[in-house]
């Protein structure tokens, strides 16, 4: 049974689906997240959790460019893995172009072989039938 994977990134999440050629659905195989990395001594604002009128201060979130590279060298080994078990017969990436570059640099050349098309677009923060339809629409867009 011929099927297809699609991953959908940017540099901060990623989700990996399967469609099948038969049943042209959604299959949500993995969810990929960088975790956030605090900067060292910096504190952003935030209200008290307790039940104290004290407040809470979280720490903000960076990423560096060296966690997203590796966020995506994680996310080339598992799509090489997924080729080299000939668990998939093609692939889809739709990501913004930051991340499919680094993307595309750390594929196996079997693995983009497989590789029918590229979309640089974000769809991570659409879900369930909007997202489907998203992914519909960015296929449809002509091949550059």
């Amino acid at each position: 049974m011929d099927n297809t994977y699609i991953l959908i990134a940017d540099r901060h999440r990623a989700r990996c689906f399967e469609r099948r050629a038969d049943a042209q659905t959604l299959v949500e195989l993995a969810d990929f997240v960088l975790p956030h990395v605090p900067l060292s001594g910096a504190a952003g604002k935030g209200h008290g959790r307790t039940a104290h009128a004290g407040t809470q201060f979280e720490p903000q979130t960076a990423y560096s460019e060296k966690d997203c590279a590796e966020f995506a060298q994680q996310l080339a080994r598992y799509i090489n893995t997924e080729v080299a078990e000939h668990r998939c017969h093609s692939l889809i990436l739709i990501a913004t172009s930051p991340m499919l570059g680094e993307l595309k640099t750390h594929l196996h050349t079997n693995t983009l072989r497989m590789l029918t098309r590229t979309v640089a677009k974000d769809l991570t923060h659409f879900t369930g039938a909007e997202l489907d339809e998203r992914i519909k629409l960015a296929l449809e867009i002509p091949a550059q």
